[in-house]
């Protein structure tokens, strides 16, 4: 009810239509000033028509004139003759069922268009809209780089006290205020509470927290940060007060960048819907010749006013473009956001898909793929045991394998059981409460951790001496411990770990292949194992390739600046046949804007010529795009017609050179994004031509005087009804993809 409501609200033409009716029906020729003109002379329930005719009139007229001087072509022409027309028989029920249809044209594209927009809707509404700018001096005016735990202990009773007596945080004994998030300076210090939308882009001042991304790239488990961190606007605050350093204003945050896109693609029209304008001139012209041709050979204006009744331009006026939103709202849904409609028009014809290689066909950071034990490491140490002693000890590194060299000593201390688990007591501290670990459980002990750049770490677990890195480091050879003084000492010092990184490759039957690497470990000063890693594809970029093909892309193509070897291994996983390697930034530039310029000068037949020159579409060719991370390759990504940024959400630089930008780093959103643009002109072109052919079946029924003027226009309506729910279908999936069949 409230819907129907507020729909009315918005649309107050359908409601007074809806009670013209009433009059219409009960005194429409009771003249209480007597008779007029014998062949002009309405009653009160027929004049109150005929204001509400003169009213649509006016206002179609005015939305016509803005649509011609925006660009579009205004069909408001067949409604507003066909109004004129059934006045002027004196057919006032098919006048009011033609102010019907205009009004509850606009009730449904209304709906239409919010339903399309729900899942845009969505976002904007968790856009953020105050801060709690804290005031204690010595913090809110910069002069901590770090919050103390004294001044976050005063800032938390504050709160707390607040809370107990019912009162707004604004009146929290002058700890800290409530702005408008465009209020917000650099370099404030913001408290944001339990469940609070983080409100910009900030650093962690206070301990640990955790943070909800849903609202950014669809991370569906709350991410764990520690002080430094960043934290960005959009996110949830979990269960635990957190307090943050402003580092940009709401304008250049990161939800802010999110909703620049959002609104560029909803505002924007795109080329296809422009198509819809130009064939709103031939259904004109065809809808006024039924009528005339009617008109003349019945000998009677009532003909032409049936026939214009059934010309119902909302096909034209308000599916294209809904279904245009609803394609938009879905790929929003799916973390995949466009800045325009043209690019979603696009996005439907490509062709020729070109791939950067690391951290788009992989997964960037180097994974464990074996363990292989020294010959003489006693049997009885397995690789999970070995695992877990690295990773413990990785878990203080910042060097680039530790990440995952962490990650399988996790998987390991897993499989062996020695994962903590929660003991039921808690702790505070400056971020609020902790689980504690059990201390009855054999969780290793960690200690005298020590890191030496580039060559290995080195700490305690549970009593053994562990040292990881390179060869030379861990089998304690004297150029792992020489000081080094000048940049000759330096890179002698390099040449020869490097030597000793070979002559350690000779220990086991096996080569490291082109694409891997290794580190190596030694338990209690004895050589244990060596751990190989390697960038490994994403787990289903193989499918995506796949589908891709499956959905028509003629060609995928990998770029990379990786030796040929290297380049063969992945381009061989994921399925990719065309592979440049050694490829400089330029280089890739120079290979997508070539394979452009050969697909553009396509010969093209003359009929698809005279249809493209027909609707007043460019002429159809082949569309390149290409798909990067967004920050290396925002040079190539912009070249290609269409840059697609995968990023997890937390960049804001692909949005400058991408016209697509995936927000949750997943490559399945590339076949998935295809997918969803062609659905989507798919059931815009259905919803236009099925309202198109109706109106067309039912004009000429009516020239035959096969269906009345006022059953004319409530069959106009269902027409309309008809063509926009269709393209509303275009915020659905269906069980069976249209295309290629694609099953989801």
């Amino acid at each position: 009810m409230k819907k129907i409501i507020d729909l009315c609200k918005e649309v107050p033409l359908l409601p007074l239509t809806i009670l013209a009716a009433i009059p219409l029906a009960l005194i429409p020729q009771w003249r209480p000033w007597g008779h007029i003109h014998p062949a002009f002379d309405p009653g009160v329930g027929e004049w109150i028509i005929i204001l509400f005719v003169a009213w649509t009139i006016y206002t179609s007229i005015r939305e016509m004139i803005d649509s011609i001087r925006h660009g579009h072509i205004g069909v408001d022409l067949l409604a507003i003759v066909a109004l004129v027309s059934t006045v002027c028989v004196q057919q006032y029920w098919a006048s009011w069922a033609v102010v019907l249809m205009v009004a509850s044209g606009e009730a449904i594209e209304s709906y239409a268009q919010n339903k399309a927009r729900g899942n845009l809707t969505a976002l904007i509404k968790a856009a953020p809209q105050q801060a709690h700018v804290v005031t204690l001096p010595g913090v809110a005016d910069g002069g901590e780089a770090q919050l103390t735990e004294e001044g976050f202990r005063k800032v938390q009773q504050a709160v707390e006290q607040a809370q107990r007596e019912g009162k707004p945080i604004t009146m929290g004994n002058g700890h800290f205020d409530t702005v408008p998030v465009n209020d917000v300076k650099l370099g404030s210090v913001l408290i944001v509470l339990p469940g609070e939308i983080v409100p910009v882009d900030g650093q962690l001042l206070s301990g640990t927290a955790s943070v909800d991304l849903s609202n950014i790239n669809g991370e569906p488990v709350p991410r764990t940060l520690f002080v430094g961190a960043k934290v960005l606007s959009g996110s949830i605050n979990g269960s635990t007060t957190m307090m943050i350093r402003t580092t940009s204003l709401a304008a250049d945050s990161q939800y802010q960048q999110i909703l620049k896109l959002v609104s560029s693609a909803e505002e924007s029209r795109a080329a296809v819907v422009r198509t819809a304008d130009m064939l709103a001139v031939p259904f004109t012209i065809i809808s006024f010749a039924i009528a005339i041709v009617a008109w003349i050979v019945s000998g009677t204006g009532l003909r032409f006013a049936q026939v214009l009744v059934l010309a119902t331009p909302c096909p034209l006026l308000i599916a294209a473009p809904v279904a245009y939103v609803a394609g938009t709202a879905r790929l929003a849904k799916q973390k995949i956001l466009i800045k325009s409609q043209d690019v979603l028009e696009n996005l439907g014809r490509v062709t020729h898909v070109f791939f950067d290689k690391t951290g788009t066909l992989t997964v960037k950071q180097p994974q464990v793929v074996r363990v292989e034990k020294a010959k003489d490491m006693p049997a009885n140490v397995s690789e999970d045991e070995i695992l877990m002693l690295a990773g413990m000890v990785e878990g203080f590194s910042v060097h680039v394998l530790a990440k995952g060299i962490v990650a399988a000593g996790k998987e390991a201390m897993a499989r062996l059981h020695r994962l903590p688990s929660s003991s039921g007591k808690t702790a505070a501290d400056g971020a609020g409460q902790r689980e504690l670990p059990n201390p009855n459980e054999n969780y290793p002990v960690v200690g005298n951790v020590s890191e030496t750049p580039g060559k290995g770490v080195t700490g305690t677990v549970d009593g053994h001496k562990v040292e990881v890195g390179r060869f030379a480091f861990v089998t304690e050879q004297s150029i792992a411990s020489e000081e080094v003084h000048t940049a000759q000492e330096e890179e002698r010092n390099e040449k020869a770990m490097e030597q000793a990184d070979r002559e350690a490759a000779k220990l086991w039957p096996t080569e490291l292949e082109p694409d891997e690497m290794a580190t190596y470990i030694a338990i209690d000063g004895k050589l244990a194992a060596r751990i190989v890693l390697r960038d490994v594809p994403r787990y289903n970029a193989k499918q995506s390739i796949a589908q891709l093909r499956e959905l028509g892309v003629k060609e995928e193509t990998m770029l990379t600046g990786d030796k040929k070897a290297s380049a063969m291994i992945i381009a061989n996983e994921v399925g990719i046949t065309d592979v440049r390697y050694e490829l400089l930034p330029q280089d890739k530039v120079n290979a997508v804007r070539e394979a452009a310029a050969a697909e553009k000068t396509g010969r093209e037949s003359g009929w698809k010529r005279f249809l493209a020159k027909l609707l007043g579409e460019p002429i159809h060719r082949d569309v390149t795009m290409m798909v990067g991370d967004g920050v290396n390759d925002s040079p190539v990504l912009a070249v290609a017609d269409i840059g697609m940024a995968m990023t997890d959400g937390t960049s804001t630089a692909a949005s400058e050179s991408a016209e697509v930008v995936i927000m949750n780093d997943d490559i399945g959103a590339v076949p998935l994004g295809v997918k969803i643009a062609r659905q989507t002109k798919q059931r815009m072109l259905q919803a236009v031509l099925i309202g198109i052919a109706l109106a067309i079946v039912g004009m000429v029924c009516a020239a035959f005087n096969l269906i009345p003027v006022v059953v004319g226009a409530f069959l106009q309506e269902a027409i309309d009804v008809v063509s926009i729910l269709w393209a509303l279908t275009a915020l659905f999936n269906r069980k069976q993809a249209s295309h290629a069949g694609i099953r989801t």
